[in-house]
């Protein structure tokens, strides 16, 4: 049972970011208060010290605890400068105003420094902003200075004594959150196969998100390779096992949902949001191979999560034997050819899993070994020697001036701030600070307009929301103070856990929080909550025509750049791919194809204003959802691709095909002219169609069903290449009709 709720927790919350991001929060603050409450400070002390500790924890977002101590120690003088400087001006308008929107500048062009620079922008900000909610005075000023550098002290306790979280350790969190999810994925998988007609589209569902949900652990490992693994060559193991394990898994759902297909399934079912099950039906399959393949699939899933918690013994041996021996032609069930793909998918599966084990927990016991897995550990142990350190990255060539997202970013915000700070005014000459607030929050890592716009909608909604549940709270706890900070830790702690989740969920826990706070300083009243949903309402406003009118990003040329760049690593990737398994040169193919993986999720990030479930232009947003879905069926395609032809120095049964460069030259000819005409709408090349793939090498090409490079390179070069061509017709691209 214990075992069981620490997969759910590894799958549900990777490397445990979120909950150590709330305890840590919540420590601090917990602490402050502890020890301001023993100097018997005042309630608004109290107040300055929680929101001190608070911003002293989420502001350093560094990796490296030496790091995290440096910028911490920093943040000290520039928390103090800010409120001695806020105290100073709080009674000045003009000349505090203008500060203001200065200081919000600096904090904003930070970021260019990176986190480090970020994270000092981000506490000089809330500090002074700390000091207009607490209305602090010169008089209260040493008091003040000493409850923030107490809370900035309990920050570092809670860092670095009571929830560390170095790089190793959360890599090897993320490490088990990466097969806890493999194990869902397979149960959906499992699922996907009992599923009745009527029940399809609902096991598809979750066979798709649990698909998404594993890419998205394999990304944020690929992360934190860098720091968590210092050895490179291991660093290079653990990617290129991860890389596997994820493609095999896809794989098998996709030749799974084929098995119970009328026709072949389309990788696009397995990415794109709500397409419907293809026509369906229990196949023509004998009782005792449905038996199996369940048994097996049930296997799989065990095989993944015994082999997380170093479990070994006969029993996990006979297991994993079994589902190796599939890797053979000669152990496979008798069964329709969909089918018995299945069961091959299920070997290459355990292989994964087999060298990811071995990858992460070291060399195994090999005295339960059959002869398939023997053969599989020494294809894997020739893999694993041929592993050496890839090249640096080249440097992008960045923006310069006005054209660096970070000068553009500043400056639309100063504008944005003085506005709210003018319409901020108007409504109140109290409250003003939380329209300037919610500007600069909008603005928080954001590109165009467009996501500007829909950071605000949410904002908006989570206030209205919290406004609700703070009166409700407030008449609860009515004077009593330590109830009330009680409540304020829970709110605090629910505030990050959802934060990576939802937006809008984290508005409305801010704003809850924030009535008990005014509670606490006897300012609270049903007024002062419904100013707050006011300015929260300008503030976004304010952003959003700051963003439209100052150096305006649009949406489209967001996404539009970012579809260029996800288009250029494709090509990229399969031309790379391509040309190894044609027997070119070696290439760095793994980091090229999480390069693509960046760059589309980037672009996924970008097309959420368009996809966004409010927006008025349906018809764009369902072409926004089906061109990221085959962007990422592409995608599943080239990794395939980069992964196969990385087997090709060691592995014995691959070799290099030279007329495969030739058949998928039409491909990357394919997606460089999308390129161009995204770029250009005005550029006159057409996409090209013509024989398939297969036909270009000859009629020999698919002779063996499995096992040859001609064989498995082929389905995926066809598949991405129907993909291609299926994005012309989205993006407006002509396409040249077939020669004869």
């Amino acid at each position: 049972m214990r075992t069981r709720l620490r997969d759910r927790i590894a799958a549900s919350d990777p490397g445990l970011l979120r909950l150590t991001a709330g305890l840590r929060t919540v420590g601090a603050i917990a602490l402050t208060l502890l020890v301001l409450s023993l100097l018997r400070a005042d309630v608004h002390h109290l107040v300055a010290g929680a929101m001190a500790a608070m911003v002293a924890t989420f502001a350093i977002q560094e990796k490296q605890l030496g790091a995290q101590a440096v910028t911490l120690a920093w943040g000290l003088p520039v928390a103090l400068a800010s409120v001695s400087l806020g105290a100073v001006l709080n009674t000045r308008l003009v000349v505090g105003d203008v500060f203001f929107v200065v200081l919000i500048f600096c904090a904003v062009y930070g970021r260019r420094f990176g986190d480090r620079g970020t994270a000092l922008g981000l506490i000089g900000f809330q500090v002074y902003f700390l000091s207009l909610f607490v209305g602090a005075t010169v008089s209260a000023l040493p008091v003040l200075c000493g409850a923030i550098a107490l809370a900035f002290c309990s920050s570092a306790v809670m860092r670095f004594a009571v929830v560390p979280a170095t790089p190793a350790g959360v890599l090897l969190r993320l490490r088990l959150a990466f097969r806890a999810r493999l194990a869902q994925l397979v149960s959906a998988q499992l699922d996907l196969l009992d599923a009745g007609p009527d029940e399809m589209d609902k096991a598809l569902e979750a066979v798709r998100e649990g698909t998404a949900r594993l890419h998205e652990t394999a990304m944020m490992i690929q992360a934190r390779l860098e720091e968590g693994t210092p050895d490179e060559s291991v660093a290079r193991l653990v990617q290129r096992r991860i890389a596997d394990a994820e493609i095999a898994a896809e794989r098998l759902g996709l030749l799974l949902l084929t098995s119970r297909s009328a026709e072949r399934a389309d990788t696009l079912t397995l990415h794109l949001p709500g397409a419907p099950a293809p026509s369906v039906g229990h196949p023509a399959v004998p009782d005792e191979a449905t038996a199996t393949l369940r048994r097996d699939l049930q296997a799989l899933r065990t095989l993944v999560l015994r082999a997380g918690r170093g479990d070994s013994g006969t029993a996990l041996a006979h297991v994993r034997n079994r589902l190796l021996g599939y890797r053979d032609e000669d152990n496979l069930p008798p069964a329709p050819a969909a089918v018995q793909d299945v069961f091959r998918a299920i070997g290459e599966a355990a292989r994964a899993v087999l060298g990811l084990r071995i990858a992460l927990d070291g060399p195994q016991d090999e005295s339960d070994d059959s002869p398939a897995t023997a053969r599989s550990r020494e294809e894997l142990d020739a893999e694993d020697a041929a592993i050496d350190g890839g090249e640096e990255p080249a440097q992008e060539e960045q923006d310069r001036g006005l054209r660096r997202p970070t000068t553009r970013a500043a400056v639309q915000v100063a504008v944005g701030s003085t506005l709210a700070i003018v319409g901020g005014e108007l409504l109140s000459t109290q409250r003003w600070y939380w329209a300037v607030l919610t500007c600069w929050i909008v603005f928080l890592n954001t590109a165009s307009t467009g996501e500007i716009l829909v950071k605000g909608y949410r904002r908006l909604l989570g206030t209205v929301f919290g406004v609700v549940a703070g009166i409700v709270l407030a008449g609860l706890v009515g004077q009593h103070t330590w109830t009330a900070f009680a409540l304020v830790l829970v709110l605090i702690f629910a505030m990050f856990y959802v934060a990576p989740l939802s937006y809008t969920l984290m508005s409305f826990f801010v704003t809850a929080m924030l009535g008990l706070l005014y509670t606490l300083l006897h300012t609270y009243s049903l007024d002062v909550l419904l100013l707050r949903v006011e300015e929260t309402a300008l503030g976004a406003a304010c952003g959003v025509v700051a963003a439209a009118l100052v150096l305006p990003v649009r949406t489209d040329r967001r996404t539009n750049e970012l579809l260029g760049t996800v288009l250029e690593r494709l090509a990229a990737v399969t031309e790379a791919a391509v040309g190894q398994l044609s027997g070119g040169p070696a290439d760095d193919l793994l980091d090229k194809a999480r390069d693509l993986d960046q760059a589309l999720a980037d672009l996924r990030a970008a097309t959420q204003p368009l996809t966004h479930p409010v927006t008025p232009l349906r018809a764009r947003r369902h072409t926004a959802r089906y061109v990221v879905a085959l962007l990422e069926t592409c995608a599943y395609h080239a990794r395939s691709l980069a992964a196969t032809a990385e087997l090709l120095p060691t592995h014995p049964s691959i070799a290099a095909d030279p007329r495969l460069r030739g058949a998928a030259g039409r491909t990357v000819r394919n997606i460089e002219t999308i390129a161009a005409r995204v770029a250009d709408e005005h550029a006159g090349a057409k996409v090209e169609t013509g024989p398939s793939i297969a036909s270009l090498l000859g009629s020999d090409a698919g002779t063996p069903r499995y096992g040859r490079i001609t064989d498995r390179v082929l389905r995926h070069l066809e598949r991405l290449d129907e993909a291609v061509v299926g994005l012309a017709r989205p993006l407006d691209v002509p396409v040249a009709a077939p020669q004869q």
